[in-house]
């Protein structure tokens, strides 16, 4: 099949299952690919949506041919769909298992070059911030540019943290993808149609939604647009949320999928606050007393000299110890890989759990490795 045959037949998927995206995944998993599906007959097709009788006939050539006039119709005003079996699909979210079957995409940049970038960060939060909030966000976001590999910025163009956030990485010279509540062919707040024209025209930035054009931004509709944006991030920083908010949400899902979580602690007696300082009561986030240092928590240093440096640190620190190179090749793994697991530097090492984490204990105890609550590695924020 062609790649747009593709991208006709998951968009057929994506309307036809929107609402229930791990249904269309699981097609999309079995088959190998959406075109797969609709390459079947149609008695076969019904027989796969047998258990499903709410979606009974779901999948005919009506529908297909919807998807290849919606697709036209994307095309002649900018945009395009990125189908989930595409190479330019964001890995994290295709890792997710309520991945949607493809992206709508609006940006004058390929989508290849935008939607998997080395280091995606979500910053999420309240929309009435406090001047307090605003600060914690620009000074977090300012500072990443120093950072390498550079990160882009992901977030949800709403009032507040979020409009901060795409701004200051616009301004800092990050890319930044706004994930939308509605349509591509809308922009939610309305009052951000600027704000979006600019990222859609950034150097690696995007507008993205898994909502087809004409779709209003209803209630319900900001869940999944907050599962796109944890999903598609390595790590979140929740930058303010009362205890029900929306970051709250964004923050809980990114836990759910096994992301990095951060946030900004805050007063105990302003609203703003509490979501952010429950997340750090309750273990579930780390807690960053100095924004501006949320790349070094991250492990991405302030560039490559200065990474290079704890090699050879630790090659001076350990000396002639017996387990020098053994220590150094996990530090070399933990650079190579952001992020890795325990479990990951067995795989890489070959060697059993018991003696990776007595390893990464003992780096970390030495001051070259950070481990978080999930267990994954980063280098020390000093180095």
């Amino acid at each position: 099949m062609t790649e747009t045959m593709e991208k006709i037949c998951a968009l057929a998927l994506g309307t036809a299952f929107g609402y229930e995206p791990v249904l269309s995944r699981k097609l999309t998993d079995a088959l190998g690919s959406a075109s797969a599906v609709f390459s079947l007959s149609p008695q076969e097709r019904a027989e796969l949506l047998a258990p499903f009788p709410q979606y009974s006939g779901a999948l005919d050539e009506r529908r297909l041919g919807e998807a290849e006039k919606e697709l036209t119709s994307l095309q002649l005003i900018g945009c395009d769909f990125i189908p989930l079996c595409s190479e330019a699909y964001p890995t994290l979210l295709r890792d997710c298992p309520d991945a949607p079957a493809g992206l709508y995409y609006r940006s004058t940049n390929p989508p290849e070059s935008v939607l998997n970038p080395k280091v995606p960060l979500a910053v999420v939060g309240t929309r009435d911030c406090s001047p307090y909030g605003r600060s914690c966000c620009e000074k977090a976001v300012r500072a990443l540019p120093a950072c390498s590999p550079r990160p882009c910025i992901v977030s949800g163009l709403a009032y507040g943290i979020d409009a901060c956030a795409h701004t200051a990485a616009l301004e800092s010279g990050l890319g930044t993808i706004a994930v939308l509540p509605c349509g591509i062919d809308s922009v939610y707040p309305v009052r951000h149609h600027r704000l979006a024209q600019r990222i859609a025209e950034a150097p690696h930035s995007a507008i993205v939604t898994d909502y087809p054009p004409l779709t209003a931004p209803l209630a319900h509709h900001f869940l999944r647009r907050n599962r796109l944006i944890a999903g598609m991030s390595r790590a979140t920083l929740l930058v303010e949320s009362r205890q029900r908010g929306g970051g709250m949400s964004t923050a809980r899902l990114a836990c759910g999928y096994g992301r990095e979580l951060y946030t900004i602690p805050g007063r105990v007696d302003d609203e703003r606050s509490q979501g952010p300082n429950s997340l750090i009561a309750g273990q579930m986030a780390l807690a960053l007393d100095r924004p501006e240092a949320w790349g070094k928590a991250l492990g991405l240093g302030g560039g490559g000299r200065r990474r290079e440096n704890i090699v050879a640190a630790a090659r001076d620190y350990y000396g002639a110890d017996a387990d020098r190179d053994i220590l150094i090749a996990v530090l070399e793994c933990v650079k190579a890989e952001l992020g890795i697991t325990l479990e990951g530097l067995c795989r890489v090492l070959a060697l059993p759990y018991s003696r990776v984490s007595a390893l990464a204990m003992r780096l970390e105890s030495d001051g070259f490795l950070a481990t978080d609550l999930l267990q994954r590695c980063s280098i020390s924020a000093k180095f």
